[in-house]
């Protein structure tokens, strides 16, 4: 939602920082956990004036309820406050806590001392009401206000103000609240409000005072001033109160790029919904209405913008909860997972999040009888459903599953018992575009499409005829000529620039394009000022062709002139400055933006400049629009497999109109299933004001010809659909025209609901569906009776059309199959394919990373450690405590030995030489070998082969004297038997008070008895004993066989220590240089000893 009520307190702190016009504001807020000396201290006021005392919970006609206290005392207010501080009311319908209330002193004053002041947003500009007369009794604003409408662009002087507004006010006071009200107006344009009501304002002889405001901010606009409001709080409306699990979803929708939406109507209620989609969502909360399931509807809510498989599970994980936390119903619980046909999302991954939360709460939804009915369709639909299927088989839950085949609001009246549940749905005749029957035989053909073979002989088409489907499309024919001036949008020759690295869309509507048989893709470049000009790959058909990316707006459009649409994939913050640079190009004459939560202040410019250049904007917060075997915006449509079902290769006789852009591919399949096809269908967008409206689109449809019918799925909120109403009474809409308005069911919840979009939310009696449904009814649109039979109201209208031959029966061509890509094919479970490379030890494609099988958070939760981790990641298993700590202690013992060891040396030499920290650490790495470092293996492999053959420790050391070989891990430069190894101390103790054996240790240690005897430093140094150390650990800690013991040391996961180890050393080295900032290194003469021939031998010239 986009304009949002804000608390009056929240309203007067803005007014009293930003209206330089002084206003006297000073409030104290009271609520359940005030403490009254903290309060009487923080506003010493309180203790010595009369106050005002009144609740701040949006609640209108306050004084006319009985609801505000004046000229009392603190006392007085402080008795006043205990009857009714926590205690319940009811308001209208609504009945909620009363647990905010805003204090402010009392101001003396009389009648003619009282303002009316209101200030309001409309599609064309802003509005400033004025009546000279405020208060209570103010009575019909409408009609006794004096108006003023400040246009978009347009600005307002003090002057105007005067001659224009307040000339009706006392002379006296007309300056005054002349300046006010400029001041005002630019805090009100400034702050992004879009609606200001001060009733009354108060003007005495030297101040002004705001006794009773309401306002609503565009929360949109939060990114644009953070600054300026602070943290701003939006309650709900009064008769709700704000639930924690409310706020969560909240949070998590304002982290994701995706919608999540959940207001909670009724906890103990029995119908639960999980429903994706905007328009979807309002639909289906409609059906539950109309079938009298109002009182039992638990939620209103929406998951939409295709959310992560982590995201949904969030999101079902609380409306689970939350339907299981309830006392148990007698009749058991329902659970409605449904939604449109998805343009975007990937239904399974959705769904396996959903089917997590499932599991999750199994037993509690046997324990409270849940049954759940899901309808889905869309990319990876099949997928979903089969997953659906198999999760309610394995929970013991009843599942029922459909996807397109079945009406979107079928499974409501399934729910509730008014519709019996089909044992096996329908099957529909395409799943995904590889399996289309190329013959065309076997495809379902509606009314008004036959197939070949059917038709007369005189009603084939011609072979010409067949060849291009999108031909008829291209502009009017055989249907009489379109109106002068008429000019389609999209024809079969559209191009367009696509803004936004959006590839998915690109080659979706390339795909879509192959599948019309366009001549040319629709697409000519892209536009992406984040990268530099070059070139993508896309796929047209078979072959790759390649599309070219400019950096600059300026270069796509002198480049290709032919394009005259631009597609903006632009980012909310981004997409109005973008289009206003793309609005500079006369070349573009229809531009689409598909952001949703662009502030409405800005929608507005756009559309005053698009009317004021003859630009069609389609937006913003939509799909698009697709104009059958001609042209598609972007994802509109979905995958092919729905684009060959509904039809949308070709065109039909049908055009609509509506605003939500997941209703509009539902739309394509009603319409595809009950009549010949759509001939063009336009999603205009969810905000409060779309850059085009429903009249400009049904007039272009009235004049085209081709098309035959209409339809119109309007929506609450607004009052567009009475301009359809108009145009049919003038006669200049004569079309047959099937109407509906979504969200009847607003008028039946207790309290303000916002609905998914932004503008679906009625500021008046006009803007309810029942009004606008009732007005199109009246004017003689065909209007269902409710949603659910939407269906079949087009197929009775469309079936006339046949009957009396306005529509005339055409052979059903069908259409090219295009190759599916690998990716999508591959996520369908179709193909399989050797992997490249394998891995066993880490998976970051899920919702959490994974360790061996052990999700990250686990590993935190019980805090395994460095050695915890590299048991996980080196050896596959989970070590016990002692033996992770003990990896732990040998990395630090090896971290460092100095900067005079070989691989320190390198590592401080390439950092001197001015290398960065990676070629630095290289360096010193690749010194370590058996020389340097390498001996943790060598001595493992020693050693233990020593032990394991039975030699004795003597034995082993002649043996190994015998043949040349030194001993790995016994010696050491400076330390000796009288001069001891701390770090050697420190682990030897260590492993024996905490392995269960040290065999080879021992051994180890009897060996260096016989060493030291011959000589002092031939002790077991660091390396060795790590190396015999670590062979006791894996051989004894219990989670090795000897044989997995024995291949770790011999792939060397034991030099693996040192070498990690040794690099945190070394990236010490390297920033210690840094920091100490020391030149390039050149080693001195008097270190190196030049030792030349002294008589040169070889080859003599002479």
């Amino acid at each position: 939602m986009s304009a949002k009520a804000i608390r009056e307190q929240t309203g007067k702190e803005l007014l009293g920082r930003f209206v330089s016009h002084g206003i006297v504001s000073k409030f104290a807020v009271v609520t359940e956990n005030t403490k009254w000396d903290a309060l009487t201290a923080e506003h010493p006021w309180l203790l010595t004036e009369k106050l005002v005392v009144k609740p701040d919970q949006l609640i209108k006609r306050r004084g006319k309820l009985g609801l505000i206290k004046v000229n009392a005392t603190l006392g007085e207010v402080k008795t006043w406050l205990s009857t009714r501080l926590g205690a319940n009311v009811t308001v209208g319908k609504a009945t909620g806590k009363l647990n905010n209330f805003i204090i402010e002193p009392f101001v003396p004053h009389t009648a003619d001392e009282e303002f009316y002041v209101a200030i309001f947003a409309h599609r064309h500009g802003d509005t400033i009401l004025f009546h000279h007369e405020g208060g209570v009794d103010i009575g019909d604003v409408d009609a006794k206000a004096v108006k003023y409408d400040v246009p978009v662009f347009g600005s307002i002087s003090v002057d105007d103000i005067k001659t224009k507004l307040v000339h009706l006010a006392p002379a006296n006071k007309q300056d005054n609240l002349a300046n006010f009200i400029a001041s005002l107006f630019e805090v009100y344009t400034n702050l992004y409000f879009t609606y200001l009501e001060i009733n009354p304002l108060v003007v005495t002889k030297d101040k002004i005072f705001i006794l009773d405001l309401a306002a609503k901010l565009d929360a949109t606009a939060d990114f644009l001033c953070k600054a300026k409001w602070g943290e701003i709080d939006f309650p709900p409306p009064f008769g709700r109160e704000a639930m924690p699990e409310e706020a969560y979803i909240a949070d998590l929708d304002a982290k994701s790029g995706a919608s999540l939406k959940l207001t909670i109507l009724n906890r103990k209620g029995r119908i639960w919904t999980m429903v994706a989609g905007g328009g979807a969502s309002v639909i289906y909360s409609d059906t539950i209405c109309d079938l009298g399931g109002a009182e039992e509807l638990a939620n209103y809510g929406e998951y939409s913008g295709a959310p992560s498989e982590q995201q949904t599970y969030e999101y079902a994980k609380t409306l689970l909860n939350l339907m299981t936390s309830e006392d148990k119903h007698p009749k058991g619980k329902v659970l409605l997972i449904g939604g449109g046909i998805a343009n975007f999302t990937n239904v399974a991954a959705t769904f396996k999040g959903i089917v997590r939360a499932l599991h999750q709460f199994a037993g509690k939804l046997r324990e409270h009888n849940v049954s759940i009915f899901v309808r889905r369709a869309g990319p990876n639909y099949q997928e979903g459903l089969r997953i659906m299927r198999e999760e309610g088989s394995r929970l013991g839950v009843p599942i029922h599953v459909f996807g397109p085949e079945t009406h979107m609001t079928a499974i409501v009246g399934m729910a509730l018992g008014t519709r019996s549940v089909p044992a096996e749905p329908e099957k529909m005749e395409t799943t995904a575009n590889f399996l289309l029957d190329a013959s065309g035989k076997g495809l379902k053909v509606p009314n008004g499409r036959q197939q070949e073979d059917s038709l007369p002989e005189a009603a084939k088409p011609a072979a010409a005829d067949v060849q291009p489907a999108a031909a008829s499309a291209a502009e009017p024919s055989g249907g009489g000529q379109a109106e002068a001036g008429y000019r389609p949008i999209f024809t079969n020759k559209s191009k367009a620039l696509i803004w936004g690295m959006q590839s998915r869309a690109v080659q979706s509507m390339l795909d879509f394009d192959y599948c019309c048989r366009r001549s040319e893709p629709s697409v000519s470049a892209m536009v992406y000022p984040f990268s530099g000009d070059h070139k993508q790959k896309f796929y047209w058909g078979h072959k790759e062709i390649l599309i070219p990316l400019y950096k600059n707006l300026e270069d796509g459009i002198r480049k290709h002139p032919e394009a005259d649409i631009m597609i903006s994939f632009a980012s909310l913050r981004s997409a109005y400055d973008s289009t206003m640079d793309v609005l500079k190009f006369p070349q573009i004459r229809t531009i689409a933006i598909i952001a949703e939560g662009i502030p409405e202040a800005k929608t507005r410019e756009l559309i005053k400049t698009a009317d004021e250049k003859g630009v069609t904007i389609i937006g913003p917060a939509t799909v698009g629009g697709v104009k059958p075997g001609c042209f598609k915006i972007g994802n509109t449509g979905g995958m092919l497999d729905n684009i060959l079902s509904s039809k949308l290769y070709r065109p039909g006789s049908v055009a609509y109109v509506s605003r939500s852009g997941g209703m509009s591919n539902e739309l394509n399949n009603i319409i595809a299933r009950t009549t010949d096809g759509i001939y063009e269908g336009v999603a205009i967008g969810g905000d409060r004001y779309p850059g085009s409206t429903f009249i400009q689109h049904m007039l272009r449809y009235q004049d085209d010809p081709e098309v035959k019918m209409l339809v119109l799925l309007g929506e609450v909120g607004g009052t567009e659909e009475y301009d359809i109403c108009a145009a049919i009474q003038s006669g200049r809409i004569n079309k047959p025209l099937v109407a509906w308005c979504i969200g009847t069911c607003a008028t039946m919840f207790a309290s303000e609901v916002q609905f998914g979009h932004a503008g679906a939310c009625a500021n008046g009696e006009r803007e309810t569906s029942a009004a606008k449904n009732a007005a199109l009814k009246a004017i003689g649109a065909h209007v269902p009776d409710n949603f659910d039979v939407l269906g079949e109201k087009i197929r009775e209208v469309f079936d006339r059309l046949v009957e009396s031959g306005v529509v005339v029966p055409q052979a059903e061509v069908p259409p090219p199959t295009v190759p599916m890509d690998y990716s999508w094919a591959r996520e369908l479970g179709i193909i399989r394919k050797p992997a490249s490379f394998m891995t066993s030890i880490c998976d970051e494609r899920g919702h959490e990373l994974l360790y061996a099988g052990m999700p990250i958070t686990e590993i935190f939760e019980q805090d395994m450690g460095i050695g915890g981790v590299l048991s996980l990641l080196w050896f596959q298993r989970r070590l016990p405590p002692y033996a992770a700590k003990f990896i732990e202690q040998c990395l630090m013992v090896t971290a460092d030995h100095g900067p005079a060891v070989s691989g320190a040396h390198n590592c401080i030499v390439t950092a001197r030489a001015g290398k960065d920290l990676v070629s630095s650490l290289c360096s010193g790495l690749l010194t370590i070998g058996d020389r340097f470092g390498g001996a943790l293996d060598a001595a493992a492999k020693q050693f233990s082969d020593a032990y394991d053959k039975g030699l004795i420790p003597m034995e082993f050391v002649n043996e190994m004297r015998k043949q040349g070989k030194l001993i790995m891990g016994i010696g050491h430069r400076v330390k000796s038997i009288n001069n001891p190894d701390m770090r050697v101390k420190i682990l030897r103790d260590y492993a024996h008070s905490t392995f269960p054996a040290t065999p080879l240790l021992d051994y180890a240690t009897k060996v260096e008895k016989i060493t030291t005897s011959k000589k002092p430093n031939l002790i077991l140094n660091v390396d060795g004993f790590i190396g015999v150390a670590m062979v006791d650990m894996l051989r004894n800690c219990g989670c090795f066989s000897l044989e997995e013991a024995n291949e770790y040391i011999e792939i060397g996961a034991l030099n693996g220590l040192f070498v990690l180890g040794r690099s945190m050393g070394f990236i010490g080295h390297y920033l210690d240089q840094c920091r100490l900032k020391q030149g390039l290194y050149r080693h001195p003469w008097d270190d190196i000893s030049y030792i030349m021939p002294e008589n040169m031998t070889g080859y003599n010239p002479m």
